[in-house]
Formats: C-alpha cells, structure tokens, sequence
C-alpha cells in the first residue's frame, strides 16, 4: 500500500473522530486538519508533477485552481494514517505516488476510451477541414448573398403589388361614380385581369427564384449534408462512449458491494454531470475499501488560484460537491455511521421570533441567523410557519422578501392580500430601501463602492451561486466602511437588486471585495456564524403610504 501516508506529525494525544465526517456540511476534524496542512506542505515544495495553480503570474499558460482531499484511515494493524487525492487530472496527465490512482483510468495505453475519444478526433478532424474548405465558404457566402438578394426583390414586388391594388381599388371607386353601367364593367374586367397578372408574375418569380437558388445551393447542400451526417456519427460515437464509461466506473462501499455510474444516476431526468466519479473523494473512499482500510474523517481544501465564476479561496475547506458526489458518496458511504448534517442541527428552534412591531397589514420580525424565512426540503421551522401558526387568519402569501437563512435581522410581512400586493411591488420597483452591516474577514484599501458582478446559481452545487456574464442576473450593491480593526472590516452594504447570497458572494469573490464575509460557510470560513446582518429597512405604509422604517442593531 503505497498510498497510505503515516503522519509526521505527533498524533498520539488526539481522539479518534466517533464517526465519519458528513461530507456535505463539515468542520475538518483536527486530524483531517493535520493531514492537509502535511499535505500542503508537500505540494508547496513538491517536483513530482507540472501545473500551473496559478501562483507565478509570468506564466503564460491558463492557470487552474484544484481541489485536494484527504481520507485518515485505520489500517488492518490499528495503525493510523492517511490518504491524499486530487480531483480531476493535472496538467501533465502523471499521478504521483503521493495520491491515490483514480477509480477508472480513463488514459490506459490501448483502453476503449482513448480509442472511442481517438475516432471521435478524426471525426472532429474531418468536421474541420470540411467547415474551413474554400469552395464551401464561397458557396456558402453566395448562397446567403443571393438569398438576400432574393428576398429583397420579392419583397420588393410585394409593395409594388400592394400599390398596384391600392391603385386599382381607388379605379374602380371611380369608375363607379362617374362611368356607365358598361364601361364600369369593362373595367371591373380590366382590373381583375391585372390582379390577376400581378399575381401570376409574383408566383412565377418564385418558381424562377427557387430553380436559380436551388442550382446555386445544390453543391452547398452536399457539404451540409456530409458535414450532418458527420455530426450525427459523432453524438452516436459520443452516446456510446460515455454509456460504456459509466459501466466501467464502478465503485465501492464498505460491504464490498460493487455500483457502476450507469446505476448510480439510473434516473433517466437526471443526467450524470461531466467528471463524475473524478473528484477527490470517490478517489480516497475507493482507495480505502479495496485495501482494507477503515475511514475515519475526510476534508477537502482548494488549491490554487480562484477561479472567475466560483468563489474558492487557497487552502479553504469545502464540502463535497451536490451534483456529481451527492449520488456517488451516498452509495459510498451506505452502512457507515456519519457526524449529523450541521446545517439541519444549527436551526435556531429552541429560539423565540422577536415581533418588533405588528398593526393591523403588517409584522415586522428580527430574524434570528441560521433560520428559514420560509420552509424547506428538510426544515419545517421558519418565519412563515411561525407566523401562520400565530395568525392562521391571515390572507395572502404573508412573505414580502427573505433574508438567507444564515442572515439575521429585518423583516417584513404582512397580514393581507392587498397589503402584501403593495409592499411587493415596492421592493419590484426598488424603491424599498435597505442597509446592511457585515463584518469582512480582512482588510480592503478603498473606503466606498459598487459591485456589479451578475448571479445564476451553481447548477452543479446548490444553493452555491456563480458570477456569469453570460446567464447571470444583474447583481448591484453599494458598500461603505465603518470601521477596521484586528484585521477585519465592518461595512454597510447597500443591495440594488436582491439576488440570492448577492453580498455574500460580492464580498467573497475575487472581482468583489476578495474578502469574505466571516463565518461564511460557503464563501469562506465557517465559524459560530454568518456575521451579516439586515440592519434598517424604510418603504411607504401599505394603507398610509407614510414613510415608515426600522432599525435593529446586529449582535456582532
């Protein structure tokens, strides 16, 4: 077992984890913290493998960030040590002895992969080189020139057509004012005849049109046609290829039962994301299980330089991912005892909703941090269903705006239809006036701004969201500091828009403020809890329209 890692450091005082760490919501235990400060250690000196994490600028080559796991494990002599992955591949395609092999290897010399990936290249080849051929490109651009030359003649015809009948309306209601019974009907004649010779020209212009673009188009058309038909020959090559990956990634539990990728994401409306099965986890509980080795806590930690979309810090823990690992690790970890989902414990249900003001429309609360606004998947306990229970005669949907569950303070609601009616389109029109405070863990050189960086949310991760110029949402918010001190910075945000973790992600992301907010579990460090806090709010009455606001002080 050459993977399996003793420790360097002195571990023989420290307590063994009574279970296993719940991988999608964890605080690293102390052992798994130990491992990948060795780990990191390694990879700060390390000349085993080539890739550019994106700490020398001077490199030209795009740089990319990864993420590093690492697995402590209990081997069959009771001896404590530890296991180390990488998601993905390097850049250099090697796998030091350092981390474990992958589950699959998908790069063997003379395996079905490299040769179903080598014809779908020759495919890909011969796409090229028809798509960049000089007669097709003039043809092709004829073909669109002679198109438009078409269409502007028959539209041409088509005005001149409709002056022609406007023309020969206004004839004939003169001719029926001022001719005879006779020759108002020699005229009617004449006009049905030039409509009808109108009409004649305009479809034989077609025909002529048609039977000249479909000369010009025919020798077109064949390259179309070879270039479809090489099209479809590679989704099929494609369809195959990844149906036989997803039989031959099969991985292991700690029963020795064997599930392949196919079987794991057997639902035909959920689709397996690409790289499934290549993250670090699989890799280590793999590992683990083919060779005997009992799991004891795992932790995962992002190396490198952050990436534009996604909010990763260097050296940050992160729990495993939902759309890739989620299915896998659930098959992995089947029978194993696990430390409780810490986002369900956290819940504040033992805590009182504090009314701060109620009138006869509206409920103004102080919103504890780690509560819902609204129920969830796996959480009854909220805002709404407190308020329900309280005023069950209450009409309309009582929620106006959320805060996020790990934010506290302000919130509105209402107790009528109408009244909710009013305040939403309050906040849809923007002119609901919310302030923020938050405390930033670290320091920023400006005193005031904006951010403007678009938000869609992480389809491979939820709720996580990404910054995406192309689907994104417009995001704004204005920020000013209060104070800084002991290396952090308290701030007033000022939220445009009201996007989903919009300032928890304009505070963390590298175009934001690239200082996270503290206790943020998903943007940056988990601690007692997320320091943000919905401060003051002021809109108009929904039955006055006076202006009315409220202030609640945070408790950080």
């Amino acid at each position: 077992m050459t993977h399996f890692q003793y420790f360097k450091t002195d571990i023989s005082r420290i307590e063994l984890p009574e279970k296993f760490t719940f991988p999608f919501y964890y605080v690293p235990h102390k052992l798994a913290k130990i491992a990948s400060n060795e780990l990191q250690e390694y990879l700060e000196t390390q000349e085993d493998f080539n890739h550019n994490f994106g700490f020398d600028e001077s490199i030209k080559e795009i740089a990319i960030g990864k993420m590093f796991g690492v697995l402590v494990v209990k081997n069959t002599k009771n001896e404590i040590g530890y296991l180390a992955a990488f998601s993905g591949k390097l850049a250099d395609n090697s796998c030091p002895k350092k981390f474990v092999p992958p589950v699959f290897d998908l790069r063997t010399s003379g395996s079905f992969f490299l040769k179903g990936e080598e014809e779908i290249n020759k495919i890909n080849a011969k796409i090229d080189i028809l798509q960049k051929d000089k007669t097709y490109l003039q043809l092709k651009e004829e073909v669109k020139k002679l198109s438009k030359e078409i269409e502007d003649d028959l539209e041409l015809q088509r005005k001149k057509m409709k002056i022609s009948k406007n023309n020969r309306k206004f004839r004939k209601n003169e001719g029926k004012l001022n001719l005879s019974k006779n020759d108002y009907n020699l005229l009617l004649k004449k006009l049905e005849q030039e409509s009808f010779n109108d009409q004649f020209f305009y479809k034989e212009l077609v025909i002529y049109y048609e039977a000249k673009i479909k000369k010009n188009k025919k020798q077109f058309l064949n390259f179309e046609a070879e270039i479809h038909q090489l099209k479809k020959l590679r989704k099929e090559k494609s369809a195959f290829l990844q149906k036989t990956l997803f039989e031959k990634f099969q991985f292991l539990n700690q029963q020795k039962k064997n599930k392949a990728l196919i079987e794991i994401f057997n639902d035909p409306n959920i689709k397996s994301p690409a790289g499934s099965g290549e993250c670090a986890a699989p890799k280590l509980l793999q590992y683990a299980f083919l060779n005997n080795l009992t799991p004891l806590c795992m932790a995962e930690f992002w190396w490198g330089k952050s990436p534009n979309s996604e909010i990763r810090k260097h050296k940050n823990f992160y729990p495993a991912c939902q759309s890739r690992c989620k299915p896998i690790l659930t098959h992995m970890l089947s029978g194993i005892k696990m430390d409780k989902n810490l986002l369900i414990e956290n819940t504040n249900k033992n805590q009182d909703l504090e009314i701060i003001f109620e009138d006869d429309v509206l409920i103004v609360v102080n919103k504890p941090a780690e509560f819902l606004s609204v129920p969830g998947k796996e959480i009854t306990d909220s805002v709404y269903t407190r308020i329900k229970e309280k005023y069950p005669d209450a009409t309309g949907p009582l929620i106006v705006h959320r805060l996020d569950m790990s934010t506290s303070g302000v919130l509105v609601l209402t107790k009528t239809k109408e009244a909710n009616k009013i305040l939403q389109s309050q906040f849809i029109n923007r002119t609901v006036k919310k302030r923020y405070i938050a405390l930033l863990s670290g320091t920023i050189s400006k005193p005031k701004g904006k951010i403007s960086l678009p938000l869609r949310v992480d389809l491979d991760d939820r709720p996580r969201q990404l910054v995406c110029f192309e689907h994104g949402k417009k995001a704004v918010t204005k920020w000013e500091i209060i104070e800084q001190k002991n290396n952090t910075t308290r701030v007033y945000f000022y939220p445009i828009t009201g996007r989903t973790h919009q300032l928890r992600v304009h505070a963390a992301h590298k175009n934001g403020l690239n200082t996270p907010i503290v206790g943020d579990d998903l943007y940056g460090i988990k601690k007692d809890r997320l320091h943000l806090h919905a401060e003051f709010i002021e809109f108009n009455h929904p039955t006055s329209n006076k202006k009315i606001s409220f202030t609640i002080k945070p408790s950080f």
